[in-house]
């Protein structure tokens, strides 16, 4: 891309709707989920990123790869899902300084509850909106814009 590139009208407009969407989304989620005392949907991701991982868990590093939240803030959510006896740190033989994390059985049974709502808003919010063709559509336009992961 040069220097000079400038946005046509509408890539703007697509631009400013898909922000707008995306926030409205995903505040219309955490609203649900807060309605019912449930965890933040940050919660969710990393609980359903250990749960992917088994029993073998993730190093932190993964889990910000996975997830791409900022280290720091990896860091203190871990903390409060370790407090909360979600996951459990657990030592890594040949790394002296190293962590691996898991999901815990009251992780799984959290994240089951979190899906249960995170599950119907995505339905409500999405799926009932769009045809099964257009939800193909939007799926892989939506596909053609993302980045892929470093060292791809």
């Amino acid at each position: 891309m040069t220097e000079k590139a400038t946005p046509s009208p509408a890539a703007i407009k697509a631009w400013a709707r898909l922000m707008r969407v995306s926030r409205q989304l995903m505040e219309s989620a955490e609203e649900a989920l807060k309605a019912v005392g449930l965890p933040p949907l940050a919660w969710y991701d990393v609980l359903h990123e250990l749960a992917e991982a088994g029993e073998g868990g993730l190093r932190p590093f993964q889990l910000i790869e996975r997830t791409l939240f900022a280290q720091y803030n990896i860091s203190r959510l871990l903390a409060r899902l370790e407090a909360d006896g979600l996951i459990e740190k657990l030592p890594v033989a040949d790394d002296g300084r190293g962590q691996t994390i898991r999901i815990t059985a009251s992780g799984r049974e959290t994240r089951r509850q979190m899906w249960a709502v995170y599950g119907r808003s995505i339905a409500e919010l999405v799926g009932a909106k769009l045809s099964a063709d257009e939800l193909t559509m939007v799926s892989a336009l939506l596909g053609r814009l993302r980045q892929p992961p470093a060292g791809d």
